[in-house]
């Protein structure tokens, strides 16, 4: 791999990445490939951790301001870089929605093993990941492409599984806690219980606390996961956020009453 990009991941303090050939990833969005104009080749796969600890009632995801921002923010700056290399060809930026599994490139690139809860496991950072990727026209030789890796999966502890609250990872339920929290509109009594037993206003983390890998899971040291966080939210506090403070965080895509309605729903 060219030391410029290399280079680029150090300065941004992203320590896992890959390349792989096109052909070596699963497509998932064959209309999201099409519609981004690019005739795929090539990809680099890189993880972004993101614990920092602390987060009470909401995930530790959505702790700090919206992931999708500092995704956007290191894609742009990696096609920049791709695009002084190689003048000549295209890039573009994904990340959580992408045309690609992300997760199966990140397992193929040798980044992780595959935990019984679905998340990938990295050996530092444990399932506190996000992944992105820039797709490519480079033919795979010019990125230095790896060779995909034998997808290795957990031991299987069972941890996860037990102590799922909806019982979703033991093949029971339709939805786990997090997707309940995020759901618009009126709530069962039954998932109301689960939200408050789990005090939870935002997502759950319960199958990633309870995994042995991330017991000594390390901090990110990416400084944007750790600037402005809200690790307790409150009504006080959601109502400070002016509208322009409250779209830049990831809780914002379901927008204000859902919010609204699920502190109410824990603490009145």
């Amino acid at each position: 791999m060219n030391k410029k990009i290399k280079d680029f991941f150090e300065e941004k303090k992203i320590e896992y990445y890959s390349a792989l050939d096109y052909k070596d990833v699963k497509e998932i969005n064959t209309g999201l490939m099409e519609r981004s104009g690019i005739d795929a080749k090539s990809l680099l796969i890189f993880l972004l951790p993101y614990y920092v600890g602390g987060a009470k009632n909401i995930s530790e995801y959505s702790a700090s301001k919206d992931y999708h921002l500092i995704i956007r923010e290191i894609t742009s700056g990696l096609i920049s870089v791709l695009k002084e290399l190689y003048p000549e060809n295209h890039f573009v930026g994904f990340g959580d929605h992408s045309p690609i599994d992300e997760r199966g490139a990140a397992l193929a690139a040798g980044l992780g093993i595959l935990g019984d809860n679905g998340l990938l496991i990295n050996e530092k950072y444990g399932t506190y990941v996000f992944l992105a990727d820039v797709i490519t026209d480079l033919e795979p030789s010019e990125l230095g492409v790896v060779k995909p890796h034998p997808v290795l999966k957990c031991e299987g502890c069972g941890a996860c599984k037990r102590a799922c609250p909806t019982g979703i990872l033991r093949g029971e339920g339709d939805d786990c806690l997090s997707a309940i929290t995020q759901r618009k509109g009126e709530l069962l009594e039954s998932e109301i219980a689960l939200m408050r037993k789990y005090g939870t206003v935002w997502g759950c983390d319960i199958c990633q606390s309870v995994c042995p890998h991330n017991r000594g899971a390390c901090v990110t040291p990416i400084a944007f996961f750790h600037e402005e966080r809200i690790e307790l939210l409150t009504s006080e506090i959601l109502d400070s956020l002016n509208d322009e403070e409250f779209e830049k965080r990831a809780f914002a895509w379901r927008k204000r009453k859902t919010v609204e309605r699920n502190i109410k729903l824990l603490y009145y």
